[in-house]
């Protein structure tokens, strides 16, 4: 009877001491992160945007950095009285996990606006409209490769894409339609620009970009064709963490003064 109580009395403890452990990791493991919005920003003074390197939206022309990305943190930084600062990130998802631990504020991108996107970010008004394009090699003289200009005909193609790019999630949704595989690439750490170049070198078949930076590279390309949509034309926006709305308001109105 006494070794009974005594293994009940154990097994009190042993079930308390576990309790006691799982209450104390499960508060470590959901230690929440602080609410950084613009009140805390302006306290900082310092707003942290991150963006990508790339001729269109930040770029070195000469002795002086340009670009549309460049150019809207330098009006927010004058209008707002900030001092933005600007971090070069190639990967977007680092991007957004790095927004979401308060690395960044605002990603300084020009993503598209879809249902799926709008789950975990807060999007800024439009930028600007852009759709995705195929990126392939103009056949050679005397080759009789065509040019694929019907989506169906990507069936059994592989494309190269960034990692983490918005158009996997387009060519994902096209192998649907067509029921027919296609097979993605993600390259790590290399620019849209940086795959266009290695479609124009021949170090691969096709790639999908923005048209956009398509349409800045191609003239020095001739022998790439860009004139295959991939995508509908999309909404493209800066995007902010879905909990600091007075930071969202704020650009907002920055936004919309810069483009008057």
């Amino acid at each position: 009877m006494t070794v009974k109580r005594k293994t009940i009395w154990e097994g009190i403890g042993i079930l308390g001491l576990a309790l006691l452990m799982y209450g104390i990791v499960k508060s470590f493991s959901e230690k929440t992160i602080p609410v950084r919005d613009y009140a805390a920003i302006e306290a900082s003074g310092v707003l942290n945007v991150v963006t990508e390197y790339n001729s269109v939206g930040y770029y070195v022309s000469g002795d002086s950095i340009a670009g549309i990305q460049y150019d809207l943190c330098r009006y927010i930084e004058k209008r707002s009285g900030l001092q933005v600062h600007i971090t070069l990130e190639n990967s977007l998802e680092a991007g957004i996990q790095k927004l979401k631990d308060n690395t960044y504020d605002v990603i300084a991108l020009n993503i598209p606006i879809t249902i799926e996107s709008k789950k975990e970010l807060a999007f800024t008004i439009p930028i600007t409209q852009n759709k995705q394009v195929l990126v392939q090699r103009k056949p050679a003289e005397g080759e009789a490769v065509p040019l694929i200009r019907n989506q169906m005909d990507l069936a059994n193609k592989t494309i190269l894409v960034p990692k983490d790019s918005p158009g996997i999630l387009r060519l994902q949704n096209l192998s649907e339609e067509i029921a027919e595989p296609i097979y993605i690439q993600e390259v790590d750490d290399y620019t849209q620009e940086q795959i266009l170049y290695m479609v124009a070198y021949g170090q691969n078949k096709y790639a999908v970009v923005d048209k956009e930076i398509a349409l800045k590279n191609a003239p020095l390309f001739p022998e790439i064709d860009i004139q295959t949509d991939i995508s509908f034309t999309q909404l493209q926006a800066w995007a902010v963490r879905k909990n600091a709305p007075v930071l969202l308001d704020s650009l907002n109105v920055w936004m919309a003064d810069y483009k008057k």
